[in-house]
C-alpha cells in the first residue's frame, strides 16, 4: 500500500468519512486506462476523497488496482475492503477535508 502522508488517525478519520460516500468509479475488464486516470485525477482535485470499485470481470484485485491508481494519481490508499477501495489526495489550493480534525 502506498502511503505518502497519512498517519493512522488520519486514515481512520478518512475511513469514517468515506463510509457514507457512494462509489463513483468502476474498474472493469479494460483495467486502468489513461481516461480513467484523468477522471480520477479530476475527482481527487475536486473532492479529495473518492470511493472506487473493481468489478468481477476485471483482471486486477482491488488491492492491485488501488496501489496502481494511487501511484498514477499520487494519492494515498485509505482502505481496501472486498472489491472497493478509497483514495485520498489533498488539494493544496482548495482543501475540502480538514485532517486536523483527526484527533
Amino acid at each position: 500500500m502506498v502511503s505518502r502522508m497519512l498517519n493512522s488517525k488520519q486514515r481512520a478519520y478518512l475511513r469514517g468519512i468515506a463510509a457514507g460516500y457512494e462509489t463513483i468509479f468502476q474498474i472493469g475488464k479494460s483495467g486502468i486506462g489513461d481516461n480513467l486516470v484523468i477522471q480520477v485525477n479530476d475527482a481527487l482535485k475536486k473532492r479529495e476523497l473518492i470511493k472506487l470499485r473493481v468489478l468481477d470481470n476485471a483482471m486486477l484485485t482491488a488491492r492491485e488496482a488501488a496501489a496502481q491508481l494511487a501511484e498514477l494519481t499520487k494519492s494515498d490508499v485509505v482502505q481496501v475492503i472486498g472489491s472497493r477501495f478509497v483514495l485520498f489526495r489533498r488539494n493544496p489550493q482548495d482543501p475540502v477535508i480538514d485532517l486536523k480534525a483527526a484527533k
